[in-house]
């Protein structure tokens, strides 16, 4: 399996020399599985530059964690959209008032953008993920729901042979500041139990989630623990605060690390890093 990060950011930062390393787009993950079936996480504006490496007619699917305008602001400037001959699908989490063409319109139509959903010269379908496992071609996802304002889903994306989730915006700790102990009742566990690689939300460092408890994103620490509870064997941290520049990154994953001990390897969510799982 072969995971591109195209965006890793909690809101657009800065492209200057001071965010180089890491990168100034927003949540994007491209995840290839072994048959060729290809599955883009989140829609930020990453995911322009996926789109560039797309040409030649195909079926994509775009799995959507949830709404928020940093998950979904490069669907516009997605290239094979506006392609005739590529089959896109859009899956997002189900809500109890609008199906996921009305709520994504929103942003898709005038005034907001000159283009309307329904005008995209592709081949789209939009999809409620359904909470439980379904397939994709020839991998097999679970979606469940994570703490984070509104209707919010991670993804556990699994080939056969390896398996990754993905949980970019996500509080687990909330309502307690003792330690994640109890995986029964730890949000996103199941979705990372016994994964290759967990990509979770590392938004804060500890001081500053003192100041943001139920806004929805972990501190660093939260992140580690949550892949040790759930004996995932590599984390990528992501969803990096767009105050945050390189060496305060650096600084805050050399901290991960020794939280970590040893058991779990943290690897840095860079922007245009490519992992093989």
């Amino acid at each position: 399996m072969r995971v591109c990060l195209w965006g890793t950011r909690g809101s657009i930062a800065s492209p200057g020399p001071d965010t180089m390393v890491y990168g100034g787009n927003t949540a994007c993950v491209e995840v290839e599985g072994r048959d060729g079936t290809v599955l883009i996480l989140d829609a930020g504006t990453g995911v322009r530059r996926v789109g560039d490496t797309h040409r030649q007619p195909r079926r994509l699917d775009i799995l959507l964690s949830h709404l928020h305008m940093d998950h979904i602001q490069g669907l516009g400037f997605f290239a094979p959209l506006f392609r005739s001959g590529f089959e896109i699908h859009i899956w997002g989490p189900p809500s109890a008032t609008e199906d996921l063409r009305r709520r994504l319109a929103r942003y898709l139509s005038p005034p907001l953008f000159p283009v309307r959903l329904r005008d995209v010269d592709a081949r789209l379908e939009l999809h409620d993920a359904p909470i439980g496992e379904f397939r994709i071609g020839g991998m097999t996802v679970r979606a469940e729901s994570v703490i984070h304002p509104g209707p919010t889903v991670g993804y556990r994306i699994s080939d056969g042979q390896s398996t990754i989730a993905y949980i970019p915006d996500h509080e687990p700790q909330l309502g307690s500041f003792g330690e994640l102990s109890d995986a029964a009742w730890t949000s996103g566990v199941r979705l990372a139990r016994g994964t290759d690689l967990l990509l979770h939300d590392a938004q804060y460092t500890a001081d500053e989630y003192e100041g943001r408890v139920g806004w929805g994103h972990s501190r660093i620490g939260d992140a580690v623990a949550l892949a040790r509870l759930a004996g995932a064997a590599r984390l990528v941290t992501m969803h990096h605060d767009p105050a945050h520049d390189d060496d305060r990154l650096d600084a805050m994953l050399a901290e991960a690390r020794a939280m970590a001990g040893g058991v779990v390897d943290v690897v840095p969510g860079r922007e245009g890093s490519t992992l093989h799982i």
